[in-house]
């Protein structure tokens, strides 16, 4: 007799629990900041998502927590063309990976803004993990 596989589990709203005290979005002491929002279907913020970024110039990972607004805040090394970005939000299965072109990111306010979409017209393009 062969048994069903388990199902995957959602993960989240607990990541607060995963977050650190300490900052970790700093990936380098000098660099650019790259800001953005995790926003849902409705253009309506998720604010307890965590993004998890590596950036390959400096060859370092960095985690941020959403605020109330979906806001999250990252400072990368300047020369990067792209950070690879794991989406972590309720509801979701699995973790979404998308790359953020730092070309293609709107300058906002001296740094680059890149938001997050998971569904809806303008959504995120996501890799299969």
């Amino acid at each position: 007799m062969t048994l069903p596989r388990t199902p995957s589990q959602t993960v989240g709203p607990f990541f607060t629990i995963g977050l650190c005290r300490r900052p970790k979005n700093e990936l380098v002491a000098r660099g650019v900041r790259l800001v953005g929002r995790l926003l849902d279907g409705q253009d309506e913020p998720v604010n307890d998502g965590v993004i998890e970024i590596f950036d390959a110039a400096s060859g370092r990972w960095g985690r941020c927590g959403t605020d109330v607004e979906g806001r999250f805040s990252f400072l990368v090394a300047p020369d990067t063309p792209h950070v690879e970005a794991y989406v972590f939000a309720r509801g979701l299965l699995k973790h979404q990976l998308t790359r953020i072109q730092l070309s293609d990111a709107e300058r906002d306010d001296g740094a680059l803004r890149f938001d997050i979409r998971l569904q809806g017209d303008r959504q995120t393009v996501f890799f299969a993990v």
